[in-house]
C-alpha cells in the first residue's frame, strides 16, 4: 500500500493497519468493505491520515451498500425493456449516484442508502439512455 492513493478492499477484517495507512500518499482514500467489520476501522484509518473513509456499515458515514443501485438500475431495466444489463449502464448507474450528492464533503461522498431519490434519478437516468438509443 505504501505510496497508493487509494486502498480498496473486499477482503476480511483487520487486514489494514495505521501504519499502512500512513505509508499511502498523502490525503489517501480508504475504502474497507469488508463486513460486518471492515479492514480498517474508520477512525483508526483518519487518524493515521486517510482523507476519505467508506465501509458497508451503516453506523459510519459513507456507507457503500448495493441497494443504492439495484432498486433503480432494476426499475430502469424493466420500464425501458432491457434484456442485457451491460456495463455502460453499470457505468451510468455509478455515475448517477455520484452525482446525486450535489456538494460532496469527505464524509458524505455518496448518499444515503435510506436517499429514496436515489432509485428514481437511476431509473430515469436509464429510461433517457434507452428512449436516445431506440431513436438512433
Amino acid at each position: 500500500m505504501k505510496g497508493a492513493d487509494v486502498f480498496i478492499g473486499v477482503s476480511q477484517a483487520k487486514l489494514v493497519t495505521a501504519e499502512m495507512v500512513k505509508s499511502m500518499a498523502k490525503d489517501c482514500i480508504i475504502f474497507a468493505m469488508a463486513n460486518p467489520e471492515p479492514e480498517i476501522m474508520p477512525d483508526i484509518a483518519k487518524a493515521a491520515g486517510a482523507a476519505i473513509v467508506a465501509t458497508g456499515r451503516s453506523d459510519f458515514p459513507n456507507q457503500i451498500n448495493n441497494v443504492l443501485a439495484f432498486p433503480g438500475l432494476f426499475r430502469g431495466v424493466l420500464d425501458a425493456r432491457i434484456t442485457v444489463i451491460d456495463n455502460h449502464i453499470k457505468f451510468l448507474a455509478a455515475e448517477t449516484i455520484a452525482r446525486a450528492v450535489e456538494n460532496p464533503t469527505p464524509d458524505q461522498i455518496i448518499p444515503s442508502a435510506l436517499d429514496k431519490s436515489v432509485a428514481q434519478k437511476i431509473a430515469a437516468a436509464i429510461q433517457k439512455m434507452a428512449s436516445s438509443m431506440s431513436a438512433k
